[in-house]
């Protein structure tokens, strides 16, 4: 067994571990469902989407429907909880919102990937079975513990009508929504652009951050935890480790972790990427200084 071997069990065997102290955590003071809280039905839910999605995936060494996979399992998850549980206002609230990002953003993935033709972060990793089943299990973690807040909220026993936090949340997550997407379409269209005078963007939002689209995401998952708080109770508050996580893998494990060196290698010596890179912040977005 070589060294990536064993990193690659480590991982899984990380991934299921995380899943299952978020799906105890989130599954306390929840509706229950043949005995088992709703919430670790969902976790379960999320592995077995994975594990069986894999198979295919492997067998063709492809990543076409990574992303794709991803977004389907996060509306699973909460048809699932929303039909089990039967959700109140503030679930169904919930359970539209995430719902329209995660068609929305997984759609906009897989689009992205069929044109390229392939998504190089898996160039390696697919050909390699036990890299490649670790990256779709810890899939399956990142949508549990990104949903968690969400997920608890809708299974939660603790019924609260909808009031003020409901309203800033969703004024936040509409933002953060607006924001992300205008982000996206803006960089698809410079990409598309034979005539572009750079090699990187800077205008639109592009020119108020670096990475506008990661900042729309990390708002509107905040929104989404904003609208979920009430609906919370006991072990059920640890699942506010959602928007923590979403913050911390985009910047810190994937998205600005991995582009800002990618973009320094690229344009580092560039005097135009220079002076981008210094009158433009990285994340939280700012109006452009004149």
């Amino acid at each position: 067994m070589t060294k990536m071997d064993q990193v690659s069990i480590l991982g899984i065997i990380g991934a299921v571990t995380l899943i299952a102290v978020i799906a105890a955590a989130g599954g306390s003071n929840g509706v229950t469902a043949g005995g088992v809280p709703v919430f670790v039905w969902c976790a379960g839910l999320s592995l077995l989407i994975q594990w069986l999605a894999f198979i295919p995936a492997y067998l063709n060494r492809t990543e076409h429907y990574f992303d794709l996979v991803g977004s389907i399992t996060y509306v699973s998850l909460l048809l699932l909880a929303v039909i089990l549980a039967g959700a109140d206002s503030r679930g169904m609230l919930i359970c539209g919102l995430v719902a329209v990002w995660a068609v929305r953003l997984g759609s906009f993935l897989f689009r992205r990937v069929r044109q390229a033709g392939a998504d190089r972060r898996f160039n390696a990793i697919k050909q390699d079975f036990l890299r490649f089943l670790m990256t779709w299990t810890l899939q399956g973690a990142w949508v549990l513990v990104t949903l968690a807040v969400a997920l608890a909220a809708i299974t939660s026993q603790h019924s609260v009508p909808l009031g003020w936090p409901a309203m800033l949340g969703t004024l936040m997550w509409i933002a953060g929504f607006a924001i992300e997407v205008v982000a996206d379409q803006q960089k698809s269209a410079f990409n598309r652009d034979p005539n572009r005078e750079l090699a990187f963007i800077t205008t639109g939002l592009w020119a108020w951050s670096r990475h506008p689209n990661y900042f729309g995401e990390i708002v509107l998952w905040c929104g989404i935890a904003v609208i979920a708080i009430p609906a919370l109770a006991g072990w059920q508050w640890l699942t506010l480790v959602s928007p923590l996580f979403v913050i911390l893998l985009l910047t810190k494990i994937s998205g600005v972790a991995m582009l800002e060196p990618r973009a320094d290698k690229k344009w580092g010596e560039d005097p135009e990427y220079q002076r981008y890179k210094a009158s433009t912040p990285v994340l939280i977005m700012r109006p452009p200084k004149a």
